[in-house]
Order: C-alpha cells, then sequence, then structure tokens
C-alpha cells in the first residue's frame, strides 16, 4: 500500500548469509554507509568538431561497504571470527551475498540491498580513552563486487 511517505533510514538490519554460526548479535549495526554506485564514462572525440567530447557510459563502480557497531568478542560474533581469519590468518573467504535491509516499524522488511561477494578491506577500533565512558565501537570495511535493490511489498 503507497502511503506517500518518505522512508526513515535509523531501522534496518545487515544478514551476512553463510557465515559458519548465525548470531543475532552480527544484524546489528551503529551505522551503514557505502550502498553507492557510479556510471564510470569514457571520452570519444569526434572528427571534425573540436568544441567538445562525447561522453559515454562504460561500467558500474561500487564504492566500499563501512558497517560500525558496539565491539563484540569473538564468543559473540561468527562476523568477528570472519574478520579474524582474514587479518591474522589470511585466509580471506567471501561472502557470497550480504544483505542490508531497511525495516518498518513492525519489523518488516520495505527495502534490501543485496550484496554479492563480500569480503574485508579493513578493520578498525576506535580510541580507547579513560576519559570518556563510552562504547567502543568498531569499523567494517568490506568490498563488494555489486548490489542490487531489491523492492519488498
Amino acid at each position: 500500500m503507497a502511503t506517500g511517505y518518505q522512508m526513515v533510514g535509523f531501522h534496518f538490519r545487515v544478514k551476512f548469509l553463510n557465515l559458519p554460526e548465525d548470531k543475532e548479535a552480527d544484524i546489528k549495526f551503529q551505522s551503514v554507509t557505502g550502498l553507492d554506485v557510479q556510471l564510470e564514462k569514457e571520452s570519444i572525440k569526434e572528427g571534425g568538431e573540436n568544441r567538445f567530447e562525447h561522453g559515454v557510459p562504460t561500467r558500474s563502480k561500487y564504492m566500499s561497504l563501512t558497517l560500525k557497531r558496539g565491539m563484540l568478542t569473538p564468543n559473540e560474533s561468527s562476523l568477528t571470527q570472519w574478520l579474524q581469519e582474514a587479518f591474522q590468518n589470511l585466509e580471506i573467504s567471501p561472502i557470497a551475498k550480504v544483505n542490508v535491509e531497511l525495516l518498518n516499524e513492525a519489523h518488516n522488511v520495505l527495502m534490501q540491498w543485496e550484496l554479492s561477494h563480500v569480503w574485508p578491506l579493513s578493520w578498525k577500533v576506535a580510541e580507547l580513552n579513560a576519559e570518556r565512558g563510552e562504547v567502543l565501537i568498531e569499523t567494517l570495511e568490506l568490498n563488494y563486487n555489486y548490489f542490487k535493490l531489491v523492492a519488498v511489498a
């Protein structure tokens, strides 16, 4: 049913399919950025017309996905175990599909971005600071080949 209202971006989850163990903590994130695609272009010079060049689209270029969440121990998170395997043991196992799902107030999926062939680029831990009582945030940067937007009715 069309409501005419724009969607809000604060209620979402990220599902990593094919992790060794499905844990509830692995879908919860503070923020998600990088659902970004651009068309690259090639310039073609026209013979006889020197005032401009024609720009033609060539291929899509996808940015990396950045996820932020409170730090979890490896026992609490299969995602943390996957990252440890990649960065400590250099055993990089791409995940075939990751879904970023925008949810409504009843926790039903409104829209879904399906990311293909996901593997880790970087894993950062925020500053440890004794003067602040903040949650320790980890930032995951993930590479993916492409995404497709799936509208869910």
